[in-house]
């Protein structure tokens, strides 16, 4: 299959010409700015579906961004059709996508295949015309397959993360030596630092990250490091974990005698020197979240982050200016919203307290909501949106905070849906442009 290549060009220039090589065979000829210009207050929404695999939903068939301008996004009557008209960024799979504060840039890490690890920086210009940069490959790095976030640092930075799959002290060249007694399983993390407006790599750090020797000794490692924040100092990263636990006697993947209290990893910053570890006892989730932000510094100059995958439903918890956890902070959506099993697939912080989550819960895992989140009251309400069958945000990744406004697109798996725009001081609902879909397809983000 060709690869589609386009010269990097100024947003001076963009906007009058771009130069396009080559397209793959699955996606349309670019019809450049098809949408008319945008007014000076305004900006560029860009739309972004994933492609369906070998299963409807799976996301695995590549990602096509299509922009809009805010004002036609928040236009009912105004009707978008990305998958005839969008433009296939460089991704094997999902692409993992990152913008500008102000639309006017994407960034992407694409996620496995021949060029997984390599940063990709694209010029928006309306409609399908996007300008592309290739920068920096970080998979001798981090791997092919690197998780990563933008830094709320007026867009100069990206963070990378990696661990390498976990082996046990006394495996020497792939056998266990039973000469050697079992003390831990443990993979090499990598935390590494991108500059966004070169598109280059800063710096990187390796190492280790024991547990307690008595974690250690039941089998208990980090399985995955993701969704990096920048505490409100700036002398800090906090980058959360996925744990897991490994029988020593049998190799295998579960949870014997329960999980551990939740834990982040804390680094230097802009170093990335100094990993510690930080636990929190009122849940025992994930921070890792998935394909978005899972943590956020609030305006109160605290972090709130959600967990996953933990025996009490998902948590927004509380780390600090001191960088630990605040343990009397407890927030358990599950009491919040009168459910059992809730499960943060995405969120986003919209300020002065406020935050939208989009969850599932027990008894609904294939089904997404949205709620109203309060982190002062630690309330949390139900969005009133169509919530139909198929509506399902586990690959949900992209929200634009505009003012007091959040916009999100809503479209179950092969169905057609719309952008909706939720006003986080009033708690109104407005639904915006349609977004016309395929089958197996589905929205995961407005930019």
């Amino acid at each position: 299959m060709k690869k589609r290549i386009l010269n990097f060009v100024s947003l001076s220039l963009i906007t009058s010409a771009l130069f396009f090589g080559s397209c793959s065979d699955d996606t349309v000829e670019p019809v450049v700015n098809p949408e008319e210009p945008i007014k000076v207050d305004d900006r560029w929404i860009t739309l972004a579906g994933a492609k369906m695999g070998d299963n409807p939903g799976d996301g695995n068939g590549g990602t096509v961004v299509y922009s809009i301008s805010l004002t036609n996004a928040k236009n009912p009557d105004y009707e978008v059709s990305i998958y005839d008209n969008g433009f296939g960024v460089h991704s094997s799979r999902t692409a993992r996508l990152q913008s500008s504060e102000d639309g006017k840039f994407l960034f992407n890490i694409q996620y496995t295949g021949v060029d997984g690890g390599q940063l990709d920086k694209y010029n928006v210009a309306g409609g399908n015309a996007f300008g592309y940069l290739k920068g920096a490959n970080a998979s001798q790095y981090v791997g092919t397959s690197p998780r990563w976030v933008k830094l709320f640092d007026g867009d100069k930075t990206g963070v990378a993360v990696n661990v390498t799959a976990p082996t046990a002290n006394n495996v020497v060249n792939g056998t266990v030596d039973n000469t050697i007694p079992f003390k831990y399983y443990r993979g090499k993390a990598t935390v590494l630092s991108l500059d966004l407006e070169n598109t280059s790599i800063k710096t990187y750090e390796t190492y280790e990250l024991p547990l307690t020797a008595q974690e250690e000794l039941a089998g208990h490692h980090i399985f995955r490091l993701d969704s990096p924040v920048l505490n409100k100092a700036g002398n800090k990263l906090i980058v959360g974990t996925w744990m897991r636990q490994t029988n020593p006697a049998t190799g295998t993947n579960r949870f014997i005698n329960g999980r551990l209290g939740t834990k982040s990893l804390v680094v230097d910053y802009p170093s990335l020197k100094n990993p510690t570890l930080i636990t929190s006892t009122v849940d025992d989730g994930d921070t890792s979240g998935y394909r978005s932000f899972n943590a956020f510094v609030a305006n109160d100059g605290n972090i709130y982050q959600a967990t996953q995958r933990g025996t009490k439903g998902s948590h927004i918890l509380k780390i600090g200016q001191n960088n630990q956890y605040d343990n009397s902070y407890v927030f358990s959506l599950d009491s919040a919203l009168g459910v059992t099993g809730s499960y943060v697939d995405a969120w986003r912080y919209a300020g002065d307290g406020i935050a939208y989550v989009m969850y599932n819960h027990k008894g609904a895992e294939e089904q997404g909501f949205v709620a109203r989140v309060d982190l002062n009251s630690k309330t949390a309400t139900r969005v009133e949106l169509p919530y139909e069958a198929g509506l399902d945000f586990g690959q949900y990744q992209g929200f634009v905070v505009n003012g007091d406004e959040v916009l999100i697109a809503v479209t179950p798996v092969g169905k057609d849906g719309n952008i909706y725009i939720l006003n986080s001081k009033t708690g109104t609902v407005t639904k915006g442009a349609k977004l016309k879909n395929k089958a197996g397809n589905h929205y995961i983000g407005v930019y």
